[in-house]
């Protein structure tokens, strides 16, 4: 088990929820705000530890926005229902990393503001290498039973 602490939260209906595990204490982690325009639309500060740990739960996939833009080298996970942005995720060589949106937890007001950050010059592969070694290893879960059950 990491030595730390959990965080939870999610979205705003609960649909997805999150729990990062880091050794990292909010108030000083590197809160990041990058300047491009999807981020900028979703007010997002991001987070991230290589040495935590993400895990994103979903309990019903048809309620899920998975968007890619620009270089496509990760999805936005977005809820379709309350339409809070979460997290955005990378699978590369057989591994899974994210980077969270703090807004969407519990304990938000714990971390700072942000620093404003532009990745706009990267190419694919630089921004992919960037992610591998910044980002912190994650678990997507579907939960199977949610998806066929009732609204």
């Amino acid at each position: 088990m990491l030595e730390g602490m959990t965080l939870t939260g999610g979205c705003h209906c609960g649909n997805l929820k999150l729990r990062y595990e880091t050794a990292v204490p909010p108030e000083e982690t590197a809160v990041r705000l990058c300047q491009c325009s999807f981020c900028r639309s979703h007010g997002a500060r991001a987070a991230t530890d290589p040495g935590g740990h993400m895990t994103i739960e979903v309990g019903d996939e048809t309620r899920v926005s998975r968007y890619g833009f620009a270089l496509r080298t990760a999805e936005f996970l977005i809820c379709a229902t309350c339409g809070v942005f979460v997290a955005a995720v990378m699978d590369a060589d057989g591994a899974t990393y994210a980077t969270l949106n703090v807004n969407a937890l519990d304990e938000r007001a714990r971390f700072p503001a942000g620093a404003p950050m532009s990745y706009e010059g990267e190419d694919a592969a630089a921004r992919i290498a960037r992610r591998k070694a910044r980002w912190t290893p994650a678990d997507v879960l579907s939960s199977p039973s949610a998806a066929a059950a009732p609204r």
